[in-house]
């Protein structure tokens, strides 16, 4: 089911996942999804990552090479599907594959009926520097042009007779703007861009303030982008967490939380004061008219269930 029809019945709750390690077995995945299966799930999104550069030793000699580090997102993908039932939403990015590689993995993802797709630029962890980027595409929003062409049934190569993909396409937004942007306006501009080539949907980097998403939704909205924008929110569950997350997403953390996670005397206490926290910044994301919940569980079920347990017990 596309995630834009989904969200015409109420708030959906969805997950994102990791792909395993590159040799690493699919059963922790399922482990940590199998403890979730109690809570109304609509979507399963999976990650991608962009290939980054290693050295190896081959017949004697180093040699650099690009990676993927957790590559299988096609495979778990249809895994998911195959063991839940549960749509499921993999991310498509710019970075490590040309157009026509892009091209054949969306055909990939169409025959194998994926209905939902999520577009980002992706970065890379280790700069392939010195070495010939392959990416046809920058931005998102070429990409988001791209599958909205599929939809149309325009393939990069000539084809007769060709018959339409039919991607609902999610990308990324910044509440608190992208590091790279200059300043809100411009974000929001390329956020909109992005949105006028085809995006259905925007699910947003993490956000620990429900105000911050607030004053996003009424900036994108002024800005003329009308589609749903869903908050993303990370169980965080340990002080340490809460200096390191700031350092890799560029978002903040109020004052209180982090006050409150000084004052806990054991890490039992930060699971507690993190999971309470979370939980209550869901519900008043849904209050305030989100209409959904994305939960970034980092492929660790125990604070997400712990969360989600608290969440719909104050609903119920």
């Amino acid at each position: 089911m596309k995630l834009i029809d989904k969200l015409k019945e109420g708030p959906i709750l969805s997950i994102e996942v990791l792909p395993p390690n590159r040799g690493h077995s699919v059963e922790e995945i399922f482990r940590t999804i199998d403890q979730l299966m109690e809570f109304p799930i609509s979507f399963i999104n999976v990650t991608r990552h962009a290939p980054e550069l290693a050295y190896i030793e081959s017949d004697g000699q180093i040699v650099r090479v690009t990676k993927v580090k957790r590559p299988g997102t096609v495979g778990l993908s249809a895994a998911l599907m195959h063991r839940y039932g549960i749509d499921v939403v993999p991310h498509v990015i710019c970075y490590g594959m040309d157009k026509y590689q892009i091209e054949d993995l969306l055909i990939d993802l169409h025959l194998i009926g994926i209905s939902n797709v999520f577009v980002v630029r992706g970065e890379y962890e280790n700069p392939l520097s010195g070495q010939q980027d392959r990416s046809s595409y920058k931005h998102a929003v070429e990409l988001v042009q791209h599958i909205a062409n599929l939809n149309r049934g325009v393939y990069l190569y000539p084809t007769v007779g060709s018959e339409p993909t039919d991607f609902c396409i999610g990308v990324a937004g910044y509440p608190e703007k992208h590091f790279e942007a200059p300043n809100m306006e411009e974000d929001l501009m390329n956020l909109k861009r992005k949105v006028e080539a085809g995006a259905h949907y925007i699910v947003t980097q993490m956000v620990f303030d429900v105000e911050i998403y607030r004053r996003f939704v009424q900036m994108a909205r002024n800005f003329g982008i009308h589609v749903p924008i869903i908050p993303g929110v990370k169980p965080v569950v340990n002080l340490k967490s809460i200096y390191s997350i700031p350092k890799k997403f560029f978002v903040t953390i109020p004052a209180s939380f982090v006050s409150q996670m000084h004052q806990a005397r054991s890490s039992e206490e930060e699971f507690i004061i993190g999971v309470r926290f979370a939980a209550k910044l869901a519900e008043d994301l849904l209050v305030a008219g989100a209409p959904g919940i994305h939960v970034f569980t980092m492929g660790r079920a125990k604070a997400t269930k712990a969360m989600l347990q608290l969440l719909y017990s104050r609903q119920a």
